[in-house]
């Protein structure tokens, strides 16, 4: 049994049972992986796939517990790799990072900045996706950690820690009748159509849930992923803007009215987690504690060594989160 070759088999289920699509995902070819899955059956004994003529349709039920044997073991090694370049140089490696738009944009630049300027030789990659994306990623060890709110059930396999509290804000142009009212209800924000994130980005479960809620059904005429391209609609015309009150940039929005919405949606907890029994570097736990202050080395330790989202949640229950 060799290393390639549990690399090869992770590699086909990250990407659906489909060797070619595997082979292009490690650089190599499709017959060299197919040779390496047959010689590891016939060295095991048994069927790790089971096939239609030369397509893979399912894992059999041994094939899920050797590949999660694989992927513990690839884990493994791969920690044995960074350990082993942390006494090399500890000031040098890589950081890739998984996030959404809004945290890529509005978030993480004054972290990046500040943590290139202290590790210059550490290269530094930030994956923007959904987080069904970033789950993927981090858990596949394509990146070292995911920043994310929406959809945290896809992240029960990682250790996730809070960061810090966000509310939303509702844009509208420069003499819109909203921005006469002293208060804002969903009632009178419901009145007009609404331009907002796509479903499972930045809270939006939370948005259409206070709606729910007060039995109203809102008219949202646009979605995207990015909040740039929220406001951009929003100055088109096309709708009230909601989006995170983070977003929105006093100097280059200035066409655009910021009213305060935290008190008729729930706030909303963001996140950054890794695999559990990942073997963080100094300049790790460094970038964690820039983007969240009270997440120091010795918490983060502290959460390496816990094993449900229970465990964690506990350790952070009584702590006051910024608000942003």
């Amino acid at each position: 049994m060799k290393l390639q070759q549990l690399r090869y088999l992770t590699a086909i289920v990250r990407n659906n049972l489909n060797i070619s699509a595997a082979a292009d995902s490690l650089y190599t070819s499709q017959p060299g992986i197919s040779k390496q899955l047959r010689l590891l059956e016939e060295e095991l004994g048994v069927e790790l796939f089971s096939r239609n003529g030369k397509h893979l349709t399912e894992i059999t039920p041994v094939g899920h517990q050797i590949i999660a044997k694989a992927d513990s073991i690839l884990r493994e090694v791969n920690n044995i790799q960074i350990l082993a370049e942390e006494y090399r140089d500890d000031r040098r490696g890589s950081l890739s990072i998984a996030t959404t738009h809004t945290q890529a944009r509005y978030a993480l630049p004054p972290v990046i900045k500040l943590f290139r300027e202290r590790y210059p030789a550490v290269g530094l990659q930030v994956h923007q996706g959904s987080p069904s994306q970033i789950a993927e990623l981090v858990q596949s060890g394509e990146v070292d950690f995911a920043i994310a709110t929406e959809s945290l059930e896809l992240f029960e396999d990682l250790a996730m820690m809070p960061c810090y509290v966000w509310q939303r804000c509702v844009l509208v142009p420069s003499g819109h009748p909203l921005t006469e009212l002293d208060r804002l209800t969903l009632h009178d924000v419901a009145r007009y159509p609404l331009v907002t994130y796509v479903f499972g980005f930045t809270g939006r479960s939370q948005l259409d849930e206070a709606f729910r809620n007060a039995q109203l059904k809102p008219n949202v005429v646009f979605t995207a992923t990015d909040a740039d391209v929220i406001k951009t609609y929003v100055r088109l015309g096309m709708g009230v803007g909601i989006v995170a009150r983070m977003a929105y940039d006093p100097r280059q929005d200035q066409d655009l009215v910021r009213l305060d919405a935290g008190h008729l949606f729930a706030a909303n907890v963001t996140k950054i987690g890794f695999r559990r029994g990942t073997f963080l570097r100094c300049y790790m736990y460094d970038f964690i504690e820039l983007f969240a202050p009270h997440l120091t080395r010795e918490r983060v330790r502290l959460v390496e060594r816990m094993q449900s989202a229970e465990e964690i949640a506990s350790l952070f229950e009584a702590l006051e989160l910024p608000v942003y």
